[in-house]
């Protein structure tokens, strides 16, 4: 049998895809071993994926909102993170290297985690991608004010890297795609949301959505009767970016004021701390943790932040959004849910407001067929690219023709 490692790190919406992908490679008959967090051992396991713990037993959501709580600005905020980030990684290396020695090829996540140490040691990889702006275009053309910018942002985002490389003797390189797999990149976003670029190189390939469907779970008695009394209630799904600290319970209070203003019922995930104790109208609901392979098909929109995860679910699902970007790529994802007829006009975070939101929740409901509609019809096409599938042989072909 065949052995395989996958690592990664951060927020269950960046362990999920690996997840995914470990559970199809189990299936097609390879062993495998998720490297991650203590703490979603539990989570691992249960997807009968072997498991190793890497890093700090940390729950890194409340980490990073804890450095966003404390920057002065979102480009602080980033590059404190970034920093947060690194670190541990470069302080797990040699557990990294440890899982890594019995193994026949790595799988390398969008963090490059395992890069150097499946270097070290001689072992073939595959690479994942889930920010595509991030993917080198060797053919573009450059003038060379472009390609100096190019050089300038390859060297800082391979400084600290180096700093890894050091410790197991290998060469410093200028940029990261110095160390991604000469063989394969798999992309798993679908290609109605990407489309390849022209100035990659074959390696790169748009494979499709990583999902799987929870088919097994049954809801609390509590929310089976909520969506039961009244019409399908709004969503709101903000995953890590319900984590703000201080600014958690205003943002909480904004939400609920907005909704009640548009008369619209609601179930709520997340905002766990400033629920302790709040008082929610009877047409709201704290549900806690439950599938979005569930949760989304009984929504009629999802308010959510646009993260990688979240974005692509309320696709697959058929769920209109309610776009609400905080930081990074989520702006891109949040702007082409727009521009697919899908979602409304997004609202971003930084300049959110009770009166933007409830207007943004009016349109949902005065478009409500439309968006749903057109938001079924993509996950119908979606869901019919089978990515999990095409990634599987594509990581088997590397396997059998090293």
């Amino acid at each position: 049998m065949r052995q395989i490692a996958i690592f990664t790190m951060g927020t269950r919406g960046d362990v999920q895809p690996y997840l995914e992908l470990g559970r199809a490679l189990t299936k097609a008959g390879m062993g495998v071993t998720l490297g991650t967090h203590p703490c979603w051992e539990g989570l691992v396991r249960a997807a009968g994926i072997g498991f190793a713990p890497i890093g700090p037993d940390i729950d890194i959501q409340q980490e990073a909102a804890a450095i966003r709580g404390r920057s002065k600005s979102p480009m602080t905020s980033m590059l404190k993170t970034m920093n947060f980030v690194f670190q541990i990684i470069k302080n797990a290396s040699g557990d990294i290297y440890a899982v890594c020695r019995d193994k026949d090829l790595i799988v390398v996540s969008h963090s490059q985690m395992g890069a150097t140490e499946a270097e070290a040691l001689r072992l073939p990889t595959v690479n994942v991608t889930l920010q595509t702006e991030m993917i080198a275009q060797p053919g573009r053309p450059r003038g060379l004010g472009g390609r100096a910018i190019d050089a300038l942002i390859g060297r800082q985002m391979a400084r600290p890297y180096n700093k890894i490389r050091k410790l197991y003797g290998l060469g410093r390189v200028s940029s990261m795609d110095e160390v991604m797999s000469p063989r394969l990149n798999l992309i798993p976003i679908s290609r109605y949301v990407v489309q390849a670029n022209p100035y990659w190189d074959g390696r790169n390939q748009i494979v499709g959505y990583w999902y799987h469907e929870d088919e097994g779970y049954q809801p609390p008695e509590a929310l089976r009767a909520f969506l039961e009394a009244g019409e399908p209630p709004a969503i709101l799904a903000l995953g890590a970016m319900a984590f703000e600290s201080r600014q958690e319970r205003e943002k909480l209070d904004l939400f609920v004021r907005a909704l009640q203003n548009a008369g619209m019922r609601a179930v709520i995930q997340g905002f766990n701390k400033s629920l302790e104790g709040y008082e929610l109208p009877g047409t709201m609901l704290s549900c806690g943790a439950a599938p979005h392979s569930w949760l989304f098909r009984q929504g009629g929109c999802v308010i959510h932040h646009c993260g990688f995860g979240t974005s692509a679910a309320a696709m697959l699902y058929g769920a209109p959004s309610v776009p609400v970007p905080h930081v990074l790529d989520q702006f891109a994802f949040a702007q082409r849910l727009y521009e697919l007829g899908v979602g409304v006009e997004p609202v971003r975070a930084d300049a959110l407001s009770e009166q933007r939101l409830t207007r943004a929740l009016e349109q949902v409901k005065d478009q409500r067929e439309a968006l749903a509609g057109r938001a079924a019809a993509l996950s119908r096409k979606m869901r019919a690219e089978n990515g999990l599938e095409k990634a599987v042989a594509l990581i088997q072909d590397v396997l059998e023709n090293p």
